[in-house]
C-alpha cells in the first residue's frame, strides 16, 4: 500500500515488527544500547552510522512514535520532545541564536508567549509579535535582514482563531524563512499544515496526542522541502560545519533530514528535553484513536457552541465551527472536518462571573490542562495566562473575561447539564 489514509495510519504507522517481534510497540526502558566493538560505538558518535547509544539522543520506543506522527503530518522525520513547550523552543532555537530575529503571530498560547518574549530575548534572541489578521504590507515591516523563521498556531490557544497558513507560508518564503505551525488542536486528524506550505511542525503532544492526560510530551516534524543551502548565509547552523562533530555540515551530509538530525544530534545532545520511553508508549497508545476521538470532540463542542451562542448570560463565544464566527471562512477553508474541541466565550457581567460559573460547575473540572478526553475549564486570564497584563492579553487575542473549555468525548446532553445549573447558580 503506497498511501494509507489516516485513520491507518494512526493505527499502524511507525512500528513494523519483524518475524517473531512482538505486534504491539515494546517500551525499550534502557538508557543505553550496546556494541560489539568500540568501532561501532565511534561511528555513532561521528554521525557515521544510524543506531541507538543512549537515550537522551534517541531510543527505539520514541522513534516508533515520532515516525507515526511524521507520517500522519506527512513529513520527512520528526523528533519526540519532553514536552510542547520543548518542542517550540527546539524548533525555533534549531535556526536562532544570539543577534537573531524571528516573528510570531500573537494569537498563541501564553507559556509561547513569555518564551519567545522573554525567556528567548535573554538568550539574545528577539521576536515580535504581530496580529496575524492585519494586511500582508503592515506584516511584511516585521521581516528584517537577520529574521530566521515565522511561527504560528493552527488554531491560537485559547482564543480559538484560525491561523492562515497559506498566506503566512507565501509570505515567509518571499523572505527566505520557513514557516514554523503548531498544529497541536487540530492534529493531522483535522489539518496538515505541510500541504498549505508550512515547513516544520510542532506538537504538543501532551493535548489530543495522548488523549488522556497521562503522558505529557511534544513533537517536531519536517516536511523536508525546505532548501537550507539556497539561503546558506541565513542558517549557518545548518550550512555551515559544526566543529562539535569534527566539521561536518548538516544540510550536505543529511539532506532533507539536515534539521531533524541537528536538532537531535545537537540540541537534544546539549539540552536533553528527551521523553520517556514509558510517556511515548502512551502517546503511541493515544495515536492509534485519535482519528475516532477528534471527531467526538468536534461534534459535541459544535453542539455545545451553538447552546453557549443562545443562551441570554453568555456575551460571545469563538468558535471557528460557529457561521458567525470570524474564522469561519478560514476554518472551511483549512478545517472542513471540524476543528478542535475547545471553545472560547465570555460571560455577560463582571470578570468575576467567570469565576463563579467555574466554581459552580459540577462534572465539567477546573484543571490546567485541555484537550483530552475529559470536559475542562480554566480561565487563561487568572491561570494560564496571568503573568500578563489586560493589554498583552487583548494583544494575544485573549480577552480578560475569556473562559476557556475543553470539551470532552462525554455525552454532550450531560456536558450542557453540567453548563446550564452552574449558569443558573
Amino acid at each position: 500500500m503506497d498511501k494509507m489514509k489516516t485513520a491507518t495510519l494512526c493505527v499502524q504507522a511507525g512500528w513494523q515488527p519483524k518475524k517473531g517481534e512482538p505486534r504491539a510497540l515494546p517500551i525499550y526502558q534502557s538508557t543505553t544500547f550496546k556494541y560489539d566493538n568500540s568501532e561501532q560505538m565511534a561511528r555513532l558518535f561521528d554521525l557515521e552510522d544510524s543506531g541507538y547509544f543512549y537515550t537522551r539522543l534517541q531510543n527505539p520506543t520514541n522513534d516508533a512514535v515520532a515516525a507515526k506522527i511524521a507520517a500522519l503530518e506527512g513529513g520527512v522525520a520528526a523528533i519526540l520532545t519532553s514536552s510542547g513547550q520543548a518542542a517550540t523552543f527546539y524548533a525555533v532555537f534549531n535556526i536562532c541564536e544570539a543577534g537573531d530575529h524571528f516573528i510570531a503571530s500573537s494569537s498563541i498560547y501564553g507559556g509561547t508567549y513569555n518564551l519567545f518574549g522573554v525567556t528567548m530575548k535573554k538568550m539574545g534572541i528577539d521576536c515580535t509579535f504581530i496580529d496575524p489578521d492585519q494586511p500582508d504590507e503592515v506584516i511584511e515591516q516585521a521581516f528584517r535582514p537577520n529574521t530566521k523563521c515565522v511561527f504560528g498556531e493552527t488554531i491560537s490557544n485559547p482564543g480559538g482563531h484560525v491561523f492562515d497558513i497559506e498566506r503566512f507560508a507565501r509570505l515567509s518564503h518571499k523572505h527566505g524563512v520557513p514557516l514554523i505551525v503548531d498544529n497541536t488542536f487540530a492534529t493531522p486528524v483535522n489539518c496538515r499544515p505541510f500541504e498549505w506550505g508550512a515547513d516544520i511542525v510542532t506538537h504538543s503532544t501532551t493535548k489530543y496526542m495522548d488523549g488522556h492526560a497521562c503522558a505529557v510530551g511534544g513533537c517536531i516534524v519536517d516536511s523536508g522541502h525546505f532548501d537550507w543551502k539556497a539561503q546558506a548565509d541565513k542558517f549557518p547552523g545548518l550550512c555551515q560545519p559544526d566543529e562539535s562533530y569534527h566539521g561536518l555540515t548538516y544540510a550536505e551530509r543529511f539532506g532533507e533530514m539536515a534539521y531533524i538530525t541537528k536538532a537531535t544530534a545537537q540540541l537534544m545532545r546539549d539540552l536533553g528535553s528527551t521523553p520517556s520511553p514509558q510517556n511515548a508508549f502512551l502517546t503511541g497508545l493515544g495515536l492509534e484513536t485519535l482519528h475516532l476521538r477528534m471527531a467526538q470532540h468536534c461534534k459535541n463542542a459544535q453542539t455545545v457552541a451553538e447552546y453557549l451562542e443562545q443562551h441570554p448570560r453568555v456575551a460571545w463565544v469563538s468558535y471557528a465551527g460557529l457561521k458567525s464566527d470570524k474564522y469561519h471562512a478560514l476554518a472551511e477553508k483549512y478545517l472542513p472536518q471540524g476543528g478542535c474541541g475547545v471553545i472560547a466565550f465570555g460571560l455577560k457581567g463582571s470578570r468575576d462571573e467567570a469565576i463563579r460559573f467555574m466554581d459552580h460547575l459540577k462534572m465539567i473540572a477546573i484543571v490546567t490542562h485541555v484537550a483530552d478526553s475529559r470536559t475542562c475549564v480554566l480561565h487563561p486570564a487568572s491561570h494560564t495566562h496571568r503573568q500578563l497584563s489586560d493589554e498583552q492579553l487583548r494583544e494575544a487575542g485573549v480577552a480578560p473575561d475569556l473562559i476557556r473549555l475543553s470539551v470532552g468525548i462525554e455525552d454532550s446532553e450531560d456536558i450542557i447539564a453540567d453548563i446550564a445549573q452552574a449558569l443558573e447558580a
